[in-house]
């Protein structure tokens, strides 16, 4: 059985794609809105959740792609589906001309429901945490 593609488009209140590159391709800007404590080492994210010094989960991803002010693809270490992959893209409401994040992601059917409101709430951090 294949993972089924997951993409979402997200509208967001900024003109220049400068501040979004470096909340989705940093450390530290990642760090606000999707994991609690983000580790890039070797082209591998370390995205942890939770306390560090206490209950916490861990995962890894494989930077696979990251240009500038345009997208970055991901794949978590452990994926076995050679399809699968994450990518957070810059992109342009083609009737607004606004900029938004358009999320490619990968997961089981079942699955779908709630990967979708996994994305709904890290996005509705990078608002809160940004103002975009």
């Amino acid at each position: 059985m294949q993972k089924r593609r997951l993409e979402l488009e997200y509208p967001l209140n900024a003109r220049k794609p400068d501040i979004l590159w470096s909340l989705m391709s940093t450390d530290h800007g990642l760090e606000r809105w999707i994991a609690d404590r983000v580790v890039e080492e070797d082209g591998v994210l370390h995205l942890t959740w939770g306390d560090i010094y206490g209950t916490h989960h861990t995962m890894h991803a494989r930077i696979l792609e990251r240009e500038k002010n345009s997208h970055i693809r991901l794949r978590w270490t452990d994926e076995q589906d050679p399809e699968a992959y994450w990518e957070m893209k810059i992109g342009r409401s083609e009737l607004t001309e606004e900029l938004c994040l358009c999320v490619t992601d990968y997961t089981w059917a079942e699955d779908l429901d709630d990967l979708h409101e996994l994305w709904d709430g890290n996005l509705e951090r990078l608002h809160q945490s940004s103002g975009m």
